[in-house]
């Protein structure tokens, strides 16, 4: 097994998905998600599964393409809506607002955390030279990131407003990773990404990215892609220096 390890003799920046491996979030959307499909599911289908289902539908996705994804998966089709449903109608729009209003709620009352080992990794990027970039889907990145107080240790932030303003598609397609990456301008193979979603793993692969780390240790996230897995970014290792451009 390779080494848990990013050299910065080889790669400049690292960008950061935020859900799972910034912030202490990911629970917090799939119990969202568990009340909302459970609720809608009552009488169509089996509960949504906690860990199975939203690992492999929802986790990493946009919030309309998680319910596609996942409805798909079950069979079950159901009208796109728009943006004026009430939340929890039978439809796309309907459910993803549903989700939303719990979401945001929990985060209200409970405020936002941000995992120990990785605000110790990127503080010892930073003193190595390199740069960070953090990367969401969501509509609320940046006020996650803001709530959980990291977010001067990234030199940028793609969220889902950009993707919406530029037509980005989500994952498992790159396209918020290479705007990350094009932002700091590099090329892919000198940046490095961190993700614990499928469909995230899946992307940075796709994308070229220099190194991609996932977070967990399953054959499957090794399957996607990733070059390394690890349970905590604790594990991780920083090796070398990124040295400064010379004219």
């Amino acid at each position: 097994m390779n080494e848990p390890v990013i050299d910065l003799t080889t790669i400049n920046a690292v960008v950061f998905a935020t859900d799972g491996v910034v912030t202490d979030t990911a629970r917090g959307h799939a119990a969202a998600w568990k009340h909302v499909f459970d609720t809608f599911l009552r009488g169509r289908s089996d509960p949504f599964d906690i860990r199975d289902d939203y690992l492999r539908h929802v986790d990493g996705r946009p919030r309309l393409d998680g319910i596609r994804t996942f409805l798909a998966a079950r069979g079950i089709e159901v009208p796109e809506g728009s943006p004026e449903d009430e939340p929890g109608a039978p439809t796309v729009h309907g459910l993803g607002l549903a989700k939303d209003q719990i979401f945001v709620a929990q985060v209200d009352k409970y405020g936002v955390a941000a995992f120990p080992s990785t605000v110790a990794l990127l503080h010892e990027l930073r003193r190595r030279g390199a740069r960070t970039a953090a990367v969401s889907a969501s509509l609320h990145g940046r006020k996650l990131v803001g709530s959980a107080g990291v977010m001067h240790l990234f030199d940028l932030m793609v969220d889902g407003h950009d993707a919406a303003l530029m037509n980005l598609p989500g994952t498992p397609d790159p396209a918020l990773f290479t705007e990350a990456a094009r932002r700091l301008d590099l090329a892919a193979a000198r940046v490095a990404v961190v993700d614990s979603a499928l469909p995230g793993v899946e992307a940075a692969r796709k994308g070229g990215f220099g190194l991609v780390v996932a977070v967990g240790e399953t054959d499957e996230l090794r399957a996607r892609g990733a070059h390394l897995a690890v349970p905590d970014l604790g594990e991780l290792s920083v090796r070398g220096r990124v040295l400064p451009l010379t004219s």
